[in-house]
């Protein structure tokens, strides 16, 4: 695992995006709404809770376990959790296999 994610880091540091740590995930993502490419949106609680949206709401879970961001939902009790990134507006959720799903800001703070 450790090497994934120190491959993580280097591939995101080669591409100019900043690796965030837990508490910057936390400051990043903490009552924040982010759009992505598909046109979903998604919500992070400060409770732990997250909406995401597309023709239907869904509702999940979220928490940071070190420097990661970890999410679970429903039926699933499986939390899946990926690295961030961030350049400028954008946050970047890299997944183990280094893919990488793009969220912007919708409300810059």
């Amino acid at each position: 695992m450790k090497a994934i994610i120190a491959a993580m880091v280097l591939t995101a540091t080669q591409a100019g995006a900043e690796v965030l740590t837990g508490p910057q995930i936390s400051q990043a993502l903490t009552a924040r709404l982010l759009g992505y490419d598909n046109g979903a949106q998604q919500e992070f609680k400060a409770d732990g809770r997250t909406l995401y949206q597309t023709d239907k709401p869904e509702w999940g879970r979220w928490r940071i376990e070190g420097d990661q961001y970890c999410s679970q939902w429903p039926p699933s009790d499986r939390w899946t959790c990926y690295g961030i990134t961030r350049e400028g507006p954008a946050i970047g959720f890299v997944s183990g296999d280094g893919s990488v799903t793009l969220g912007r800001y919708i409300d810059p703070q």
